[in-house]
């Protein structure tokens, strides 16, 4: 009993001697992309704390496959603040006198990868006291898009719908007319909290300007649109004339292609004719070889008479003058000239 109690005294006396505490509980924080990020820790001394101060800050990421980080350190008078890459220049003390119980900090510009449990330790022999801090980075709603999905004609049906380019669920959406009687059909209520108003049965009277709000826990973002519901259009009319259109089209492409198979025929065409070898023509024959028949023929004539021939021949007639064209017939160079022998019979004498 008495070992109990001396036990329990001990106890007591090491509880009193640590005396340092830090008053700020753990709590959550939540807060949007880009903005600053305060992460409070502040902290009593007592005279028993007479040790060197060391203050540090501890980020355990959201990815448990991450160990844990040092991200600023304050030692021996000195501040350390390059431990961890991805917040290098990003995270500071907000004080500037440490040692008067303020180790809080901010988390500047902050992005997705800060999110993570950030633990503060504040160490004085004998006291040392710890306090831990969950950070949230959502991403506000943003580039909010409104339009209508089909045709905006009398008695279709269309939607109406609303997307936000970005933004941490859970999000909310909040439809207003903010034209003529600035308030929605009683057939779109169930849908005035959604991001999608179903439209049946459109009529006129659903025109005009609407807008879309959607928040989130960090912020909020709005979207405009004009509804204007039309009659329906020609739409017979419409589809005759594009039928037309394409038709006159195909024409066309068929008349193009056409002229262009008939130009390349045609150039093909004279290409072969500029380069087809042609046999030339005998020309006619000259006067010299129609001479030359002639004398030919008579030679063969006269060579075939027999003196009894003969007489029928007056000597005359073998000295007549030649025809002008006989005479001015050319000789061949390559030919001898042609040698007649005159037979002829005189008192009974052949004469050669």
């Amino acid at each position: 009993m008495a070992l109990l109690l001396r036990f329990v005294l001990l106890c007591g006396v090491a509880d009193f001697t640590r005396s340092l505490s830090i008053t700020t509980p753990d709590q959550m924080i939540e807060k949007a992309k880009g903005e600053t990020a305060y992460l409070p820790c502040k902290f009593t001394l007592s005279p028993e704390d007479q040790g060197p101060l060391d203050i540090e800050w501890l980020l355990s990421p959201a990815d448990n496959q991450k160990v844990d980080q040092v991200i600023i350190l304050y030692s021996g008078d000195k501040i350390y603040d390059d431990y961890y890459q991805d917040l290098k220049g990003r995270v500071h003390f907000t004080s500037s006198d440490l040692k008067s119980g303020d180790a809080s900090i901010n988390v500047t510009n902050l992005r997705l990868s800060d999110i993570g449990t950030y633990q503060c330790k504040v160490k004085k022999a004998p006291g040392v006291g710890n306090k831990k801090i969950q950070l949230t980075v959502l991403v506000k709603p943003s580039g909010i898009k409104c339009y209508v999905d089909g045709s905006e004609e009398i008695g279709n049906d269309f939607k109406l719908k609303c997307e936000p380019k970005e933004g941490s669920l859970p999000l909310q959406y909040e439809w207003q007319k903010l034209s003529n009687s600035q308030k929605l059909p009683a057939l779109w209520l169930p849908d005035m909290n959604s991001p999608v108003i179903s439209v049946k049965n459109a009529s006129t009277e659903y025109s005009g300007t609407y807008s879309c709000t959607v928040t989130n826990r960090v912020g909020s973002d709005q979207c405009q649109l004009h509804l204007n519901v039309v009659p329906p259009s020609n739409r017979a009319g419409t589809i005759a004339g594009a039928i037309v259109g394409i038709l006159l089209a195909l024409v066309l492409i068929g008349l193009t292609v056409f002229c262009c198979r008939k130009k390349r025929r045609e150039e093909k065409y004279e290409k072969e004719v500029h380069h087809d070898i042609r046999e030339d023509v005998p020309p006619p024959k000259s006067r010299t070889s129609t001479a030359r028949s002639y004398m030919g023929s008579n030679h063969s004539s006269l060579g075939s008479m027999s003196p009894s021939n003969m007489e029928g021949y007056s000597k005359t007639q073998y000295n007549q003058v030649p025809s002008e064209d006989f005479e001015r017939a050319p000789q061949s160079p390559t030919l001898p000239p042609a040698k007649f022998k005159y037979a002829y019979k005189t008192d009974g004498i052949t004469v050669v």
